[in-house]
């Protein structure tokens, strides 16, 4: 539990401050229905947010919008497969034809896989499967959202990986080579996008107990964020001065870990 504390401080926004930044405010969170994603919208409906929920859970997505209408807070879901072009692209017109201002875009919404590559040679749908919900999508709906951001000075937040900030690990190809891309993206944004009015933020996040990441038994030891408080981070960045969050550890390991690089890819080549 200490260790926890130490590496995973998390301080809950007040709830005086949190209407004040989400009352009345339209919200679109992607893979709203677990995980962070949940715990996100769960939050945000006792501020009144009007809140767009997407994610292919049809029932979860349903009993959320229950649970929304019952605390008064308007909700409505999209029940989509982020990977299914055609479905994407139908909520994406959607949204163009409404004409609607969105505030808040969450791109929530991610897939991890661990895999070698040479483990990999006929499963290209791997990397298409996860390139395709952990950039393309983010990157289509932001595409959308953009012009329906600029009214009202909107905020993306990107979930990404603190993996990212280090060296490539074996396994995880088709992962980190979708976060790369999405955070190479959002930064490229947010530098186009700020003198505009809309802003891009990046949170680097370590792991988090979800059902995603629970599903590695090692994983499921380790101290790490809950879903919630992962959650409360999102919503900081958001409100927030800063553009990226990143755990404060990052700022001594991270730079150590580039310094280093030589070694632990020679580590990595020769390890099992």
């Amino acid at each position: 539990m200490l260790i926890k504390k130490i590496l995973y401080p998390c301080w809950k926004l007040s709830d005086e401050k949190l209407h004040s930044k989400f009352e009345n405010k339209r919200v679109l969170i992607t893979g709203a229905s677990h995980g962070i994603g949940r715990e996100l919208a769960c939050r945000l409906m006792s501020c009144q947010a009007k809140l767009l929920l997407v994610a292919r859970d049809i029932n979860e997505l349903q009993a959320l919008c229950e649970k929304a209408a019952s605390m008064g807070c308007e909700a409505e879901y999209r029940s989509v497969d982020l990977r299914d072009r055609t479905a994407l692209d139908a909520l994406c017109e959607e949204l163009r034809q409404q004409n609607t201002p969105i505030d808040y875009y969450f791109a929530n919404a991610g897939k991890s896989i661990h895999r070698e590559i040479t483990n990999s040679l006929d499963r290209l749908h791997d990397y298409d499967r996860t390139m395709d919900v952990n950039y393309r999508a983010m990157v289509a709906l932001a595409l959308t959202c953009i012009p329906l951001m600029k009214p009202v000075k909107g905020i993306m937040v990107y979930t990404s990986s603190v993996s990212s900030l280090y060296p490539p690990a074996p396994g995880w190809s088709a992962y980190h080579a979708s976060k790369c891309a999405g955070n190479t993206w959002c930064e490229t944004a947010n530098a186009e996008l700020s003198r505009q009015g809309v802003h891009v933020k990046i949170a680097y996040m370590p792991l988090v107990h979800t059902q995603m990441s629970d599903v590695n038994a090692t994983y499921k030891k380790m101290p790490a964020y809950t879903a919630a408080e992962a959650a409360e981070l999102l919503i900081r960045l958001a409100v927030g001065c800063r553009e990226t969050y990143k755990p404060w550890w990052t700022r001594i390991t991270s730079p150590l870990a580039t310094l280093l690089s030589p070694i632990i890819h020679f580590v990595y080549k020769h390890i099992s």
